[in-house]
């Protein structure tokens, strides 16, 4: 069997990340949230003084478990660096690398079938209604403390993706052969076996229980 490279993409607030993994714990993969590289790449260039490309350049896997990076603020910092081309350039190695290992890998971000991995065996394209997946980010703010309120959610999540398909550099969009996962009338536990099931489809099974 060869490696199971499972390459997902999908706007913010779509479920990939959670589907990701969940994904990579249960075919025992290692797992790269890939947007955490742009926002950690955002963040350096806002509080350390670099130039995005030269922060994408000097990234390190130990950068990535900076707390912060997690902050809606970092996300909309990582979004905007993302649009640039030499910072996609330097990241390209590094994530490149983190997929091909022996065994395979999981990976999710929003061009990673497309540009990342466009020969990866397994692709899904995960997306939902822009109503819910404002509200899930809101909700998910609100739990952590934020005092927010739904129309910015909305207005920051319209002009995120506004940015992230119209960048002249891998803008979001589905690779041809991605399998596209609605998740807006779905729970985690639904998502999951809906790309079980796509994936079984492709001939990979879990060796566990």
């Amino acid at each position: 069997m060869n490696p199971l490279v499972i390459a997902i993409d999908g706007p913010a607030a779509s479920g990939k990340g959670t589907l990701a993994k969940r994904l990579a714990d249960h075919f025992g993969l290692p797992h790269l949230d890939t947007g955490l590289l742009y926002r950690a790449v955002g963040w350096a260039t806002a509080n350390t003084g670099r130039m995005p490309a030269e922060a994408a350049a000097a990234l390190q896997t130990a950068d990535l478990d900076n707390p912060a990076l997690r902050s809606d603020e970092a996300g909309q910092a990582g979004s905007k660096v993302a649009a640039i081309p030499e910072v996609r350039a330097n990241l390209l190695k590094f994530q490149r690398e983190f997929a091909h290992q022996a065994a395979g890998a999981v990976l999710d971000g929003r061009d990673i079938g497309t540009v990342i991995c466009p020969d990866a065996p397994v692709k899904l394209f995960v997306t939902a209604s822009l109503e819910a997946r404002v509200e899930r980010r809101y909700q998910e703010l609100r739990e952590r403390g934020a005092d927010i309120i739904k129309p910015r959610v909305l207005a920051e999540m319209a002009e995120r993706d506004r940015r992230d398909s119209e960048r002249a550099a891998a803008p979001l969009k589905a690779a041809p052969d991605a399998y596209h996962l609605d998740t807006s009338d779905m729970d985690a536990d639904a998502a999951f076996a809906a790309a079980l099931a796509f994936i079984s489809s492709k001939g990979f099974r879990s060796s566990g229980p």
